[in-house]
């Protein structure tokens, strides 16, 4: 049995072996005693858990597949998540904090971006995904640096079940420690994507100070956050860290604009485009192409001059970049861990359009054989 934090309230989940594709993987089940109530909302839930199957980021963790299983006075649907084997930020943070290390500001970086990246997506989905559930206990850092947001489906499972399906699904926050996460606003019916904007801002600040401490009590006061808060000495991460904090929903930035904000451009948007088109077009190239190509240079090669009227240029030369960095950097894209943020490439398609309407309308729209379509190959 593992603990993943991927959703309160889920029976039971457990490590499993899928052995098509040969990697470990997480067995949840989601238990409903009323039959006769499930059989009469099972349209809407074949449904639900097809869109969710198809949401798909580097940064969120995959809900693989489903399937449901009716006996006789009970059922139960069971759904395979990923499973992250690394452990939760909060305990990557203990350790680093036990270790008397201050976090090291280009990995704060690293990880409010994906973290952003993946909110981005789940945000401008339509309807929205609202998390609801974000703390330093729901993310995972895996061992090359990667994040993976766990308990994403917690509050699309408790909306989009009926009333009489809801018991499975807890929704009060479950543990008093993580309660200060949550906006003022939480859990009101006019909440909406800002409650985990403000969630993300809590985990930026932890993850900045290692640990909001708690004064032997359970609960994180206000006064440990405004004293965490007074302690960052970079004055562009306290404003960003700020922005997210405010009381106010609608005063509060989007994560789409936040993975804009000065504090987090580590690497140059051309930098980023140009290495993401490079691997997702690598099967064109030999395996070595940059090693081949680096051979092949004269290092004393001037490949970039500021001209200055009256004065000698700035030259750039091929001797002064680190190919072993730029090695580094493509594998790290590869991996995930500089995500295309706002590009158009990685924006979501309308997926869980059908999470809020009513089951008839699904059923109508279902067609007995999918029309077929032409797979466009060619490349641009």
């Amino acid at each position: 049995q593992v603990n993943q934090g991927n959703m309160p309230g889920i029976q039971s989940t457990f490590l499993a072996m899928d052995t098509e594709e040969g990697v470990e993987v997480v067995w949840n089940e989601l238990l409903f005693t009323d039959k006769k109530a499930f059989k009469a909302h099972e349209e809407k839930i074949k449904t639900m858990f097809e869109q969710l199957v198809l949401v798909d980021h580097p940064n969120i963790v995959k809900l693989h597949k489903y399937w449901l299983d009716v006996k006789d006075s009970k059922a139960r649907v069971i759904f395979i998540t990923e499973y992250v084997s690394s452990g939760s930020l909060k305990q990557f943070l203990k350790k680093t904090k036990k270790n008397h290390k201050a976090m090291n500001a280009r990995a704060w970086k690293r990880w409010c971006t994906q973290i952003l990246s993946a909110l981005s997506f789940l945000h401008s989905c339509e309807p929205p995904i609202i998390h609801g559930n974000l703390t330093s206990d729901t993310i995972f850092i895996q061992h090359n640096g990667l994040i993976k947001i766990g308990s994403v489906w917690h509050r699309v499972f408790a909306n989009a079940l009926p009333d009489d399906l809801r018991s499975p699904i807890r929704i009060e926050r479950e543990e008093l420690r993580n309660l200060h996460f949550f906006p003022p606003e939480y859990g009101q019916k006019a909440d909406g994507t800002a409650v985990d904007i403000f969630s993300f801002g809590m985990c930026a600040l932890e993850m900045a100070v290692l640990e909001i401490q708690t004064n032997g009590d359970t609960r994180v006061s206000e006064e440990a956050i405004v004293r965490a808060r007074h302690s960052l000495d970079d004055p562009n991460m306290r404003e960003f860290i700020l922005s997210c904090l405010t009381l106010n929903p609608d005063k509060r930035p989007t994560a789409n604009n936040l993975l804009f904000h000065r504090v987090l451009f580590e690497v140059h948007s051309l930098k980023l485009l140009a290495a993401h088109c490079f691997i997702n077009n690598q099967y064109l190239m030999p395996e070595n192409v940059v090693e081949e190509k680096i051979k092949e240079l004269d290092l004393n090669m001037v490949m970039a001059e500021i001209r200055r009227e009256g004065r000698p240029g700035a030259q750039w030369r091929y001797s002064e970049v680190s190919f072993l960095e730029l090695d580094k950097f493509l594998e790290d894209v590869r991996n995930g861990i500089y995500p295309l943020m706002n590009f158009a490439v990685s924006r979501p398609h309308a997926l869980p359009r059908a999470l809020s309407q009513p089951p008839e309308d699904t059923q109508k729209a279902k067609t007995p054989t999918p029309e077929p379509f032409d797979v466009e190959t060619r490349k641009v």
